[in-house]
């Protein structure tokens, strides 16, 4: 309800005058002195209704003429309403047809001109016709009576509480209502004037209120009243319900501020440190890191951001948290790089054994960085077999730069979050791993090893694989942008070094951007020197042993690795040496006598009979049994193929569990033979009546593979001739249709395995003859290789004139 709600005003003589009237509504509704024809005075968002005074300022010329002509007179007008409030000059078409005659009852004229004139309402008109239009709005009008009933029934009276209750509660409500108001409001007892008072003075628009002026039945009047202030009365709950809550919050935040005024106090005669004291503390940390001006803006931002928290809200410490690892992480904090190369050489060489093309690589990379001072640092990976030094690579590389060594384990990681970190919206939110070693390390140019970046998943939490593609391409990671830090980050001088056991798991993309070096596995002779210069000094001194207390001679550290292991790497014979060292620490520590010198006897004593044995080489006393050379996860072996005949119908067997790929191998040697048998003079009819069956032991160890293609011609041009082979030759290489020999990989073990077999001689494709260059010559010493382009060649090198003892007579009939 309005502030027009008032019970009385007071006049420019001091006399107070009633706002509402102590005439009764019979009086009221006395209306046989009213003209047919009545000056109108056209009002702006009032509406007046029977019964009720309210004051009026007049402004307008015409309505000032129409108030002081009816004063002089019988001090009747009547009140219509605007339809439009904006219209300065109302004319007929812009008032409402439905309006209350009203007597003048004061008018006072203000020093500014206006005129104030205190009117009562008599009763509602409809207008008829206008009659005048000017100097004043004239209208022949028609009276209506009240309709509401004088006996009031349950309905009704239950109207009126609920219109009396209601308007109580807005009171109540409203401060703005004068307690004046709800003691006249008790004193009205005519239910027609309470509703035509509260109609009056209700909080809602002039057209609402002429809605109810309009309507003639008295009890859909009153219920549309009553729709009005139950809205009035929701709306003023609504309010005084904020109200009370702003009101709250502001004590609360009130009660909070004393509080962390008195926490200040307290920490202060404490000597501990407050907000602003932590904040200053990190600002003072900011100003001497070498970040860009666009990471300092952010630091500062978030600083300030800090200042206006509350230090008890949840967010204050993790924005606390994020600017504490801001001036944590090392921004261009380079370590100094060891530039002198016959030192960091040394380094290499007393840590590793063999690798010559890695140490020759970091050499490279050193001697660049010394000529230019400034280079991004190369993404190595480091492909070959387990336990062959790829992880501890990493560690000697550091040690040779002089750089800090971080390394971070990629087997098994599935969530691209580890790598690119969580957004600082999420509970428990960090750095990637990639920052959170960067910040370990302490330097912005630090060897990292990515170990197993050939094991890393894929899944429904995104692609690690794919986030590594910005950390290892050298023209993105020089603003590297973690979800955590969201700030870019220079990795650029990052030296990363990867490592993987097999290149067909990751991802083309990741591996284009890497420097692949392969990392073969280690021979024999190399396997007694990482024994005797690393892993027996470990050993002892982990068992707690001198060197005079035990010794190996080569002899038996051979023994140990042929007999006992069967690898690329190192690691079994690092436990196995292991178990004999710790076999001479109990009779030591027991004071049993003991041999001092490992020999062959002692370590079959400790470690049993051996567990592998290597495979021989056949003489050639056999026809169609050559011997060939396979490469396998733990280095290269000799593979000896055979083949018999028997009467049958040409059918073909292979066996000892060979691959597609070999069998394929198979079939292409036999179907070369057949087509060039009259120059070896084989009869084509020895194809049809004898049944062929090649086997490559050992039966229980799966093979494939391409290399066995000319072994496998030659074994069986040997078989179907009953020729010799040479003696003490050993081959390699895959064969075509047309007798085409074409290269194969592993050279370097398969030699190194024919040489620990006594092989003398090895046949091997033309294009193989670069692989056998890259081998030290100590280690192809005494062994003569054959270089060849056809399958001719081979078979003219490999098979002798003369034929086996006891030669197979092959016969057929014609």
């Amino acid at each position: 309800m309005g502030t027009m709600l008032a019970t009385e005003i007071q006049d420019e003589d001091g006399e107070l005058i009633q706002l509402i009237g102590s005439e009764g509504e019979d009086q009221l509704s006395d209306v046989s002195d009213l003209p047919e024809e009545l000056p109108l005075l056209a009002v702006r968002n009032t509406v007046l209704f029977p019964g009720v005074l309210i004051p009026i300022t007049v402004g307008r010329q015409k309505s000032i003429r129409v108030v002081k002509q009816a004063y002089k007179g019988a001090k009747i007008i009547g009140v219509v309403t605007q339809e439009n409030p904006k219209v300065d000059e109302p004319t007929s078409k812009d008032l409402f047809k439905v309006g209350t005659v009203a007597k003048i009852v004061k008018m006072l004229v203000l020093p500014d001109g206006n005129t104030t004139i205190i009117v009562q309402g008599k009763q509602r008109f409809q207008v008829e016709e206008f009659t005048s239009e000017s100097p004043i709005l004239k209208a022949r009008v028609t009276y209506l009576t009240e309709n509401f009933p004088k006996r009031q029934s349950k309905e009704v009276k239950a109207i009126i509480q609920s219109i009396r209750d209601t308007a109580n509660n807005i009171m109540t409500l409203n401060p703005e209502i004068p307690q004046e108001a709800q003691v006249a409001l008790e004193n009205i007892e005519r239910p027609s004037f309470l509703v035509h008072f509260l109609s009056s003075n209700i909080n809602t628009e002039a057209k609402e209120k002429q809605t109810l002026l309009e309507t003639n039945d008295g009890v859909e009047r009153a219920t549309k009243l009553l729709q009005y202030l139950l809205k009035e009365r929701q709306m003023l709950e609504l309010k005084n319900e904020i109200q009370n809550k702003v009101h709250t919050d502001i004590d609360q935040q009130q009660r909070d501020y004393f509080l962390r005024q008195q926490m200040k106090v307290l920490q202060n005669e404490l000597g501990e440190e407050g907000p602003e004291q932590e904040v200053e503390a990190l600002r003072k940390k900011g100003e001497n890191k070498k970040w860009p001006d666009k990471v300092r803006q952010h630091f500062t931002k978030e600083l300030s951001k800090i200042l206006r928290m509350n230090s008890m809200a949840a967010e204050y410490p993790i924005a606390l948290n994020y600017a504490e690892i801001m001036v944590d992480l090392p921004w261009a904090n380079y370590s100094e790089d060891q530039l002198d190369l016959v030192l960091a050489k040394k380094i290499l060489d007393a840590d590793h054994y063999g690798l010559e093309k890695v140490k020759d690589r970091i050499l490279e990379y050193l001697a660049v960085l010394k000529l230019k001072n400034d280079l991004k640092g190369p993404i190595l990976c480091l492909y070959g077999p387990p336990g062959v030094g790829k992880t501890s690579l990493g560690r000697s590389i550091a040690k040779a730069l002089g750089r800090q060594y971080v390394r971070m384990s990629l087997g098994g990681v599935h969530d691209e979050a580890e790598i690119r970190g969580h957004r600082k919206t999420y509970v428990g939110a960090m750095m990637g791993k990639i920052l959170l070693h960067i910040k370990k390390s302490e330097t912005s140019n630090p060897v990292f090893v990515l170990d197993e970046i050939d094991k890393v998943n894929a899944n429904f939490r995104g692609d690690p694989s794919s986030a590594l593609l910005e950390v290892l391409d050298p023209e993105q990671n020089f603003e590297f942008t973690d979800n955590f830090l969201e700030v870019p980050y220079d990795l650029s001088k990052v030296l990363f070094v990867a490592t993987a056991n097999s290149l067909d798991t990751i991802q083309p993309a990741l591996r284009d951007r890497m420097e692949i070096i392969e990392v073969t596995g280690y021979t024999i002779e190399e396997k007694v020197e990482i024994a005797k210069k690393h892993l027996i000094p470990k050993q002892k001194k982990e068992h707690g042993l001198k060197d005079k207390d035990l010794s190996f001679d080569t002899k038996s550290i051979r023994f140990i690795i042929e007999g006992y292991t069967r690898e690329s790497g190192v690691r079994n014979l690092e436990r196995t040496l292991g178990a004999v060292i710790r076999s001479a620490a109990k009779s030591l520590a027991m004071e049993k006598p003991y041999e001092k010198k490992v020999t062959v006897q002692w370590v079959e004593e400790v470690l049993g009979g051996k567990k592998f044995d290597k495979e021989l080489y056949h003489n050639n006393q056999l026809a169609g049994v050559v011997t060939g050379l396979a490469w396998t996860s733990v280095g290269g072996e000799i593979l000896n193929i055979e083949s018999s005949l028997s009467k049958g119908k040409g059918k073909l067997t292979l066996s000892g569990q060979l691959g597609d790929v070999m069998k394929e191998s198979a079939m292409a040697a036999v179907s070369y033979l057949k087509s060039h048998a009259e120059t070896l003079e084989i009869h084509h009819k020895v194809f049809e009546k004898y049944d062929l069956h090649i086997h490559v032991p050992a039966g229980a160890v799966p093979k494939d593979g391409p290399s066995a293609g000319i072994t496998m011609l030659t074994a069986l041009a040997s078989l179907y001739t009953q020729r010799r082979v040479r003696n003490k030759l050993a081959m390699t290489g895959e064969i075509t249709l047309k007798g085409h020999v074409l290269p194969v990989g592993g050279i370097k073990e398969k030699i190194l395995a024919a040489k620990r077999s006594g092989i003398k001689e090895i046949i091997l494709s033309k294009k193989n003859e670069k692989d056998v260059k890259e081998i030290g010559d100590h280690y192809i010493k005494g062994v003569h290789f054959h270089y060849v382009d056809q399958a001719k060649e081979v078979l003219d090198l490999a098979l002798m004139e003369t034929k086996v003892p006891n030669a197979l007579k092959i016969e057929w009939e014609d």
